[in-house]
């Protein structure tokens, strides 16, 4: 039997799914193996922005610990990206400006220089983030759709929203 992902998916439309995390857990794997990358990252961008959820900038620190050492790293650049150079050194209790010598900004924060973070300073980093440019949820959402595994960790309620959006872009 092949598998049909339209089906699994209209389950999620309307969010008619949302109260059921634990199958939201389970299906997410499913279309995470066989919806477009795009469509997925737009559903990950909806569920990091949804009111449903925790703020970004917690759900950012959550994915940070649940991550490795590279995607820390592929992360923190994203992050990085969007802080202008001045609050560079000022955020998160000055733990960036720390890890950059003679005041120059790295071509990119090693998986080394990002495990020497918490959480918790990511978390900050994705605040000031998102304050300074507010698109940063959307590129994030791009990051982590190439990471199914990590955004498994965000919950069941925010992957219900995923799935939900997924659905919506595979309908349209």
């Amino acid at each position: 039997m092949a598998f049909d992902l339209g089906n699994l998916l209209q389950q999620y439309l309307g969010g008619a799914a949302n109260s059921n995390g634990a199958r939201a857990l389970d299906d997410f794997d499913q279309v995470a193996q066989n919806a477009p990358r795009d469509t997925m990252a737009q559903g990950v961008s909806e569920a990091l922005r949804s009111d449903q959820t925790p703020p970004f900038p917690q759900m950012i620190g959550q994915l940070f610990g649940h991550s490795d050492a590279n995607q820390r790293a592929g992360m923190l650049n994203q992050l990085i990206s969007n802080v202008g150079p001045g609050l560079l050194s000022s955020i998160a209790g000055g733990a960036l400006g720390n890890l950059f010598r003679g005041g120059e900004t790295p071509a990119a924060i090693t998986p080394e220089q990002a495990a020497q973070l918490t959480p918790e300073q990511v978390q900050q980093i994705a605040e000031d983030a998102e304050r300074n440019n507010p698109s940063i949820v959307d590129r994030m959402g791009d990051f982590y759709a190439e990471h199914p595994t990590l955004v498994k960790t965000i919950g069941g309620a925010a992957l219900a929203i995923v799935l939900g959006r997924v659905a919506e872009g595979m309908r349209h």
